[in-house]
């Protein structure tokens, strides 16, 4: 099977070290640019592909380009965390496909930021592997694995969560592929829930004269905790006041000792 992968950030990073050891082969590499990427060169350097087969995620609208990309002679296309809609042109070039790693339980939390929906909306978390079609995140699923979401997660804790289980998906359910005997499901119609990358917005600021019931207050300033990012913020006197919530378990047994 001759891939071309599109990736961005650790989980990308951890599957193209992965791929680079099976006998399939990465033929060429899609990448953020610089001020959009995360570990982009870390991902260059570990592709070890000549310059002539690395591509900028803004060229996938460039004819060139794609001619390119289609001259490789790639089956399939590999999408994981890329933050850009493939367009119909693109898909059509790879005859078994492509699949995008989404770490949420589709049709629930397609879009951006699943890890702190599932703890806001409290809708299941997980991860799914797919196939792209001209929608987002609205193909055929192939494999999926639920993760209970903790109560005392926060946003980051159930980010490596999703993380670590969605590598472990692509693991497992990569063999399928490379045997082209993968199973496909449509995704239900009408149901599920979907966020842009600037939905979160909308719950970060904390209005102070506002009434929440205690779990959503607390739901959103966990979801939103995830060091160095700052999360939740109330507006006072001028400035505003960012907070994190630090969450410990204790069994009721223990609690009752102290």
């Amino acid at each position: 099977m001759k891939i071309v992968a599109l990736l961005n950030n650790r989980l990308g990073l951890k599957t193209l070290e992965w791929l680079t050891n099976q006998s399939d082969e990465v033929i060429g590499l899609v990448v953020h640019p610089h001020e959009r990427a995360r570990l982009r060169d870390e991902l260059i350097q570990t592709s070890t592909l000549p310059p002539e087969r690395i591509f900028e995620a803004m060229q996938l609208g460039d004819p060139a380009a794609l001619q390119r990309i289609g001259a490789l002679g790639a089956d399939i296309a590999v999408s994981v965390m890329f933050g850009y809609i493939l367009k119909p042109e693109f898909l059509a070039m790879f005859p078994d496909g492509c699949v995008n790693l989404h770490p949420a339980l589709l049709p629930y939390n397609r879009g951006s930021h699943p890890n702190v929906w599932s703890i806001v909306d409290g809708t299941p978390a997980g991860t799914t592997l797919h196939y792209v079609d001209p929608g987002v995140d609205t193909g055929d699923i192939i494999a999926q694995q639920e993760v209970p979401i903790e109560p005392e997660d926060t946003g980051e804790t159930l980010y490596r969560r999703l993380e670590k289980a969605s590598l472990e998906l692509f693991k497992v359910t990569w063999p399928l592929l490379s045997a082209r005997k993968a199973p496909r499901r449509a995704q239900p119609k009408n149901v599920g829930t979907a966020h842009r990358v600037s939905d979160v917005k909308s719950i970060d600021c904390i209005d102070l004269d506002r009434t929440y019931t205690a779990r959503h207050l607390i739901n959103v300033l966990r979801a939103r905790t995830f060091p160095s990012y700052r999360g939740a913020y109330f507006l006072s006197e001028g400035k505003r006041i960012f907070m994190s919530l630090s969450l410990e378990a204790l069994p009721l047994e223990e609690e009752r000792e102290q």
